[in-house]
């Protein structure tokens, strides 16, 4: 598509290298007022004054901005967004103080869905998960990565695979698929350490197989915590993963200081996720390596938790961080990608700066694809978002608001332009200040 966004009160481009931002380089998001950016086949072709891109690119189907703000399309880089039922009565539980683990070992938790996932077809689990993605882009996201996980045979998998093969073949948002067979160990291989070993065999050599030839997942990842996937159980599992060639990933010390961030860097792990319980030698096993450190302010918000991944402690040590939704049934029911910018700022004590870095290029480099997206450049895809409000602070400080007027992945509209007189007042007209607040 060949496109041309004018009258932006601001421009996000979070420009730079086409790789993770470490450190202090996420503290700087590249704002630029009052330019025009020129879309050329689907890539940004340029940045300059509006009337000077008019001129140089006749032709081109205008944007009119409004005023409003344009960023790169957010990239949401962990999600389990193809399920079947929702499991809101374990919301009920934890409120009585049960915790994850013992939901769990109730056969509820992943195992619920995991039953129910089982008997559901491939085509009602297409059907149920396409208006769920269909409402993360409405928010501003243009890039998804989902994952399998709710199958846990070799033929579920492969159906979980194949759905979400479907929903990136159908839409317009740019889907990245990964292998999750390793989510849990299903009821029926619990009964005997001798049914784990087979179960462990059947990933690391038929399943993996299988999904190699199928061809959809590009990334493979474990849940490596006490109770799931040892530490030496993962690294086989991914050693067989990145031998099928899969990037790897690692659910690693969500609930407990295990080493599972130790052990994403010793593999060269293209990220590391959750996070919310690791000890210091795992920042800084993290901070000197080029793994990206995923948070998922989102779920232990929603667990009742008060402790959250220490988002300054990483970045201060120099790691790349990343933020994403966990978008699932049990955890983190929500497609509200901004939201999480919001408790990026309010709970991870980031700047706004660092938060748009870490939904942006942060998130892109931790599904391996910083230099095709991720910013406002020339030459990268025109993933955009375009949002009512006239400075970008606004967006995490809006909480829980849909912001988002447009998105465009590669040029394509993710969410049609809804724009309508001038956007960058929408929440805050000049003079209109609400009385006693």
């Amino acid at each position: 598509m060949n496109l041309l966004f004018v009258n932006a009160a601001g421009v996000v481009t979070c420009a730079g290298p086409a790789r993770a931002r470490k450190g202090s380089e996420m503290a700087d998001a590249r704002v630029v007022p009052n330019i025009a950016v020129a879309v050329s086949d689907g890539r940004i072709a340029a940045l300059g004054s509006a009337t000077d891109l008019i001129r140089a690119y006749e032709g081109h189907e205008i944007i009119d901005c409004r005023g409003g703000i344009l960023t790169p399309g957010f990239v949401d880089s962990h999600t389990h967004a193809v399920f079947g039922k929702p499991r809101y009565e374990e919301h009920e539980l934890r409120a009585q103080g049960v915790e994850y683990m013992e939901i769990a070992r109730r056969g509820g938790g992943i195992h619920s869905s995991v039953a129910d996932f089982r008997q559901r077809s491939e085509q009602e689990l297409y059907e149920l998960a396409m208006p769920r993605l269909s409402e993360l882009a409405s928010y501003g996201t243009t890039t998804v990565e989902v994952k399998s996980g709710y199958g846990l045979s070799l033929d579920d998998e492969l159906k979980a695979l194949r759905v979400i093969g479907r929903l990136a073949a159908d839409l317009p948002m740019r889907i990245v698929a990964t292998w999750l067979g390793a989510h849990e160990i299903p009821l029926e291989f619990r009964t005997s350490g001798a049914r784990r070993a087979e179960f462990l065999e059947l990933l690391t050599h038929e399943m993996v197989k299988q999904v190699q030839r199928q061809g959809i997942a590009r990334f493979a990842d474990v849940f490596c915590e006490p109770g799931v996937f040892t530490l030496d159980e993962t690294r086989r599992i991914l050693g067989a993963s990145r031998a099928a060639g899969l990037g790897l990933k690692i659910h690693a010390d969500e609930l407990e200081p295990y080493g599972g961030a130790e052990l994403a860097a010793e593999l060269g792990a293209t990220s590391a996720d959750h996070l919310a319980a690791i000890s210091d030698a795992g920042i800084a096993a993290l901070a000197g390596s080029d793994v990206v450190a995923t948070l998922l302010p989102g779920t232990m918000l929603f667990l009742g938790k008060s402790r959250q991944a220490p988002a300054r402690a990483l970045i201060d040590a120099g790691g790349a961080v990343a933020i994403a939704s966990d978008f699932n049934p049990g955890t983190s029911p929500t497609v509200n990608f901004p939201l999480m910018l919001t408790l990026g700022v309010s709970q991870l004590r980031m700047t706004a700066s660092e938060v748009m870095i870490a939904a942006t290029v942060n998130g892109a480099a931790a599904l391996g694809l910083a230099a095709e997206t991720g910013q406002i450049a020339p030459g990268f895809a025109a993933d955009l978002a375009l949002f009512a409000i006239g400075d970008f602070r606004e967006l995490p400080y809006w909480y829980g608001a849909r912001l988002c007027v447009g998105a465009w992945r590669a040029g394509v509209a993710c969410r049609p332009y809804v724009g309508e007189g001038n956007l960058n007042h929408l929440y805050s007209r000049p003079g209109a200040r609400p009385q006693g607040a």
